[in-house]
């Protein structure tokens, strides 16, 4: 039991924690941009994939992986303002608003894809870890590049929770997310709000496929595969909630890694995803309320 406990459960643990903080990252793009722009961004998955793809071009002449760390989410920052402003905005006021973002986020996943394709290959890539070697606590072997990811995306997401809950920038983007005329006749800049929210949202998409891509490889439908988790970690942890995201995804993937160890692999997705739609069924609203709600 001992020796099941160390070497086949806690680094399963440790490899489900890491990749929760990675999904819960991209969770909380895509609960910043629903809960105050109300739009499904559906080429969100592309944003984590485009962060890798960055990351992996700059690496290659020869940029560091911690200058990257840093880089790659100021780079994504003005894609996602230029995205929003030029693409987003001018369907956001439609009448048929949600299905033409929708559809429109969905087209331009595809263009990113294939541009990932055109430009890098169908064939995977594999960055190498910037930090090897395990380190033993208590008679378990733990990667240490997991555990740096653990800890700076967990940093990452308190930080992210501090900003909405306890700046005045937080409070200018939860009252944009619960009235936007309000808060526009109390001189909150809205549109640059909405730009800078959904910027915000994708340079956490990028972050978050910098930390991940020395783990698993880089292809160009990487983000198509992730965006599906990440989701399901939205609805369960309620459509534009912050604390929900953090909670569902860290359970979620929890599950998905631990029913790994009893079976076969290719069911813990639709055992997550089973959650998802028992969590619908028996609690429509999920787990918490919307952004401006809270």
């Amino acid at each position: 039991m001992v020796d099941y406990l160390q070497f086949v459960l806690a680094p399963q643990v440790i490899t489900g924690l890491a990749l929760g903080v990675a999904v819960i990252l991209v969770a909380l793009g895509l609960t910043i941009i629903f809960g105050l722009l109300d739009v499904i961004n559906m080429s969100h998955g592309e944003f984590y994939a485009l962060g890798a793809f960055i990351a992996f071009g700059l690496g290659s002449v020869g940029l560091p992986f911690w200058v990257l760390l840093v880089l790659v989410p100021l780079i994504m920052l003005p894609i996602g303002y230029i995205i929003e402003r030029g693409l987003i905005q001018r369907v956001f006021h439609s009448h048929e608003r949600h299905v033409t973002t929708l559809l429109l986020t969905f087209g331009l996943g595809l263009v990113l894809e294939d541009a990932f394709r055109l430009a890098f290959g169908p064939n995977p890539h594999k960055p190498e870890a910037p930090i090897q070697g395990a380190i033993e606590v208590i008679g378990i072997y733990l990667p240490l590049y997991r555990l740096f990811l653990i800890g700076i995306g967990s940093l990452v997401i308190v930080g992210v929770a501090l900003v909405i809950y306890r700046t005045r920038l937080g409070a200018m983007v939860r009252a944009a997310a619960f009235d936007r005329h309000m808060a526009a006749s109390l001189g909150v800049p809205v549109q640059r709000v909405y730009a800078g929210a959904f910027a915000f949202g994708v340079a956490l998409a990028g972050l978050a496929g910098v930390l991940l891509a020395p783990i698993y490889s880089i292809f160009p439908t990487m983000g198509r595969d992730f965006i599906l988790l990440a989701f399901t970690v939205v609805i369960v942890g309620g459509m534009g909630s912050i604390a929900g995201a953090v909670i569902a995804g860290l359970f979620l993937t929890q599950v998905q890694a631990i029913s790994s160890l009893y079976i076969s692999p290719v069911w813990a997705d639709p055992i997550v995803f089973g959650i998802m739609v028992a969590m619908l069924m028996v609690r429509p609203q999920c787990l918490f309320g919307r952004l401006g709600h809270g």
